[in-house]
């Protein structure tokens, strides 16, 4: 059998072809850099597992978890990857990461102020308000959590908080102290924690993911919400997983109306299935290229646009650019107008983030070199 390698040498018409947002909601000729998609074909590993269930006309409501093997799956990945154990019983099926937000809150969490550390996804800006709660921002400390803000938050009354991790937009992979900082301030007030770990497999270079429900004593606060999707580029297959950090909250959420969790895919479930158990090797191949991708373009930031200043990320493909010094109110929009390429506008990661912009490095080589082609004519004065 030929290795499962992916296949980043898809041409700009193949990738529009496909239909996905990242490539048709921008105009033809602009370049699309924005939206936390991937320009590579998925793994054949996953493409075999879509077809198989195709051809057996897999269409139907998606069945119970006890079936699909799906929670099994998940186990074997988060103990092989991370060293984390869990219980597969305490894994629920949902449409998309949000939507296990969502039900979380509205199940397992006080109807009361939300943190959110920013800058941040934009949907979780967007979440609190949608349940019914206030949201409570608390900027980040350059890249790390401000765990005395949050407790000062926490203090006022909020009680849950939204984790990103490893975090978008900023890339960081919190280590095992910062997560124990974060457990303690949140003990304190007997607050929860919802830990998105979307991002999870995607660390680069020697950096690992450490899991928040690893943390000793956290798992009568913490709910983690996890997918596929990110890692192996299936966004669209709408499939993720909440893993309940005990026995009653597992009760809670198995108790919640059907309309409280529904929309979840059984092609979803069956390409996650295929992802979780045979996907490893592509995966190890795309972070291969996700870490070139990341010196590649360090490398031509501080040649043709010294002024904008970045970290590189830990994990992720994603890259959270400081361009304040170009002195333009939005980098975002003259990359656009100017250089043709379209990236993910600071200013919807938060108040106050209207000078940086997210870079999508998840594309080819070649690609990339355009895109900062782009950048370069809008940027460089």
């Amino acid at each position: 059998m030929e290795p499962d390698l992916p296949d980043w040498d898809l041409d700009d018409d193949t990738l529009r072809r496909t239909g996905s947002v990242k490539w048709t909601f921008p105009p033809a000729d602009v370049l699309p850099a924005w939206v936390a998609e991937m320009d590579v074909r998925p793994s054949a590993v996953v493409r075999a597992a879509i077809q198989d269930a195709v051809d057996r006309g897999a269409f139907g409501y998606p069945a119970p978890d006890t079936t699909t093997g799906l929670p099994e799956a998940l186990a074997g990945f988060l103990d092989r990857r991370f060293g984390l154990r869990i219980d597969p019983a305490r894994v629920i099926s949902c449409g998309d990461v949000m939507a296990g937000i969502r039900l979380v809150l509205e199940t397992l969490c006080d109807p009361a102020p939300v943190v959110v550390p920013v800058p941040s996804y934009p949907p979780f800006l967007q979440i609190a308000q949608l349940t019914g709660r206030m949201m409570v921002t608390v900027p980040c400390r350059q890249r790390e959590l401000d765990v005395e803000a949050i407790g000062a938050a926490l203090a006022d009354g909020a009680r849950t908080v939204l984790l990103s991790a490893p975090h978008n937009p900023l890339g960081r992979a919190f280590t095992a102290a910062e997560l124990a900082a974060l457990r303690d301030v949140v003990l304190a007030h007997g607050a929860r924690v919802i830990s998105d770990e979307i991002h999870a497999p995607l660390t680069l270079g020697e950096i690992r993911h450490v899991p928040y429900s690893s943390i000793e004593g956290t798992q009568d606060q913490v709910t983690t919400v996890i997918a596929a999707s990110k890692a192996w580029n299936l966004p669209g297959l709408k499939c993720a997983q909440v893993i309940a950090g005990n026995a009653a909250d597992l009760a809670a959420l198995r108790a919640a109306p059907l309309v409280a969790n529904h929309g979840t895919s059984p092609i979803g479930v069956v390409a996650s299935v295929a992802a979780y158990t045979d996907g490893e090797p592509w995966l190890d191949a795309v972070l291969e290229h996700l870490a070139a991708q990341r010196s590649l373009f360090g490398s031509l930031l501080a040649e043709r646009l010294p002024q904008v200043r970045w970290t590189p990320m830990e994990a992720t493909y994603l890259a959270w650019i400081d361009a304040r010094a170009t002195g333009l109110a939005d980098p975002a929009a003259t990359a656009e107008r100017t250089g043709r390429v379209m990236l993910s506008p600071g200013r919807v990661f938060g108040e106050g983030y209207e000078g940086f912009a997210r870079v999508n490095l998840a594309t080819s080589t070649g690609r990339l070199h355009r895109i900062v082609d782009g950048l370069t004519r809008a940027w460089a004065g």
